[in-house]
């Protein structure tokens, strides 16, 4: 599917194509569309989310994604966000309200650190999360994230960089865990966006063409 843009400088979710994928798939695989599914959990399934995840993969036999995607579904969540369209719609709410209240402030570096991310190349794609933005090129490279109400962490992906990582970046346990973001960087003001910064989104960048 190719990434739909909207008029702002967020990208579709790759995660969305998959869920298009499974939506139009659903009934010739399982038998039963998704409303049909989530009539029958609603009308013989389990009264909580958990319980109904199981009973459809026990009962089922339907997969994990599918038994936790209908149960959600079932108990309310809108699918509004599998849609392209949805999702873009949700992406500009999600930036909002990360940066609402006391966190308003920190707006004016979160514009500048997804400029400069976008900067980088055509192929940089910004897919924002609930609490993050995370900056795509073939993976997750970078990501923008308000941790507290006066500061911004700008993490990246470092696991392949050869050579002694300097001390503005802080090791964020990423390579113990194995999550894709293994260093920050705490930005509190925009004046802070300067060469040093550029230069390890670049080198991150850089080393998700590998």
């Amino acid at each position: 599917m190719a990434m739909a843009k909207s008029k702002t400088m967020y990208d579709v979710h790759p995660g969305v194509a998959m869920m298009e994928k499974w939506v139009a798939e659903l009934k010739s695989k399982t038998g039963r569309s998704v409303e049909e599914w989530v009539a029958l959990v609603k009308k013989e399934g389990p009264k909580e989310e958990k319980a109904r995840r199981e009973w459809l993969k026990n009962k089922h036999k339907l997969g994990m994604n599918s038994a936790w995607w209908i149960a959600e579904r079932a108990g309310g969540k809108s699918g509004e966000e599998d849609t392209p369209e949805g999702y873009l719609a949700a992406a500009v709410r999600y930036v909002e309200e990360q940066y609402a209240g006391r966190r308003e402030k920190l707006r004016p570096i979160y514009d500048e650190l997804l400029k400069l991310g976008k900067s980088l190349g055509d192929d940089v794609k910004a897919c924002p999360c609930k609490t993050i933005v995370p900056l795509y090129r073939e993976h997750v490279f970078a990501q923008i994230k308000p941790t507290t109400n006066s500061r911004i962490d700008l993490g990246f992906a470092l696991t392949h960089y050869k050579g002694k990582l300097p001390k503005p970046l802080i090791d964020t346990g990423g390579l113990a865990k194995k999550d894709r973001i293994t260093h920050r960087i705490e930005i509190t003001a925009t004046e802070q966006i300067d060469g040093e910064v550029k230069k390890w989104l670049e080198t991150a960048y850089g080393l998700d063409a590998n």
